[in-house]
């Protein structure tokens, strides 16, 4: 690593690893946001003002794409608090409204197993995104994920089981 390529808050992190690893960021982010492209740039472009700033501190606990994807998921989950927040606020104030909910874009490819991943619990589908679109181990998913690795490989197994089923019952075979 260069000096000159350094961040001054964070000496671990270089801008050249950022990236490197900012198209799968930026896919984490898109998943974390509902496929909605303006928020996934709000939240990657969030995660690396935090790691700039050095309110979010790399210390070579894990690797930086592992940090990176956590420092992503807490924004998403707190952005996502502060707006079911204000989604009750606007509830209790509009009683017998029918509120509009947005479904996410259903990907083309694939659609029986997308729409069988989406059925699963939410932490079985985010270790199942993590592992096979966003190419972690099952450990680096678990701490993305803020969970232990024995939860993260029992999610794991779970939704292998779960998913096997559901495809199975639809008439879609896969080999273990």
């Amino acid at each position: 690593m260069r000096d000159n390529d350094v961040l001054d808050k964070n000496p671990h992190v270089s801008r050249s690893a950022l990236e490197a690893i900012h198209g799968q960021v930026f896919g984490w982010a898109l998943s974390r946001s509902d496929n909605n492209p303006a928020v996934a740039e709000d939240l990657v472009q969030q995660a690396y003002v935090e790691l700039l700033t050095g309110k979010a501190r790399f210390d070579n606990r894990s690797s930086l794409k592992t940090f990176v994807f956590s420092v992503v998921q807490n924004l998403a989950r707190s952005r996502y608090r502060r707006i079911a927040s204000r989604l009750r606020l606007v509830q209790a104030s509009s009683h017998g409204r029918e509120d509009d909910a947005v479904s996410p874009m259903e990907p083309d490819d694939n659609a029986e197993v997308w729409s069988a991943v989406k059925a699963l619990p939410s932490r079985q589908r985010d270790i199942v995104e993590l592992v096979f679109c966003r190419d972690m181990t099952v450990d680096a998913a678990s701490r993305v994920m803020g969970i232990t690795a024995g939860s993260g490989r029992v999610h794991y197994d779970r939704a292998k089981k779960a998913l096997k089923v559901r495809l199975a019952d639809r008439g879609v075979w896969i080999d273990d």
